[in-house]
């Protein structure tokens, strides 16, 4: 990444990609869930063990982590949106 690129990136003019993001997330030893934050691709969340056990586990790749955290997100959002609580239901 270039230093003209990241001027660019802090003055507003260009808007980087998750991979960008992650680049830097590595380069600044920050979660790469923050600056998705900051750059408006992800929203930011109320902490939870899931997000967090997600955001630290090093076994799993940047990527493999957002594809978990926008799926973790996505049941939220549908229980919360059909009244549904947080209660464990066996489906079998």
């Amino acid at each position: 990444v270039s230093n003209p690129y990241l001027s660019q990136i802090e003055r507003g003019l260009r808007k980087p990609s998750a991979d960008v993001l992650k680049q830097l997330a590595k380069a600044l030893r920050v979660s790469a869930e923050v600056l998705y934050v900051q750059a408006g691709i992800l929203e930011p969340s109320e902490s939870s063990e899931v997000r967090d056990a997600i955001v630290t586990d090093t076994a799993i790749t940047e990527r493999q982590k957002q594809v978990l955290l926008d799926t973790y997100t996505s049941f939220v959002e549908h229980n919360e949106a059909a009244g549904e609580g947080t209660a464990c239901v066996d489906p079998g």
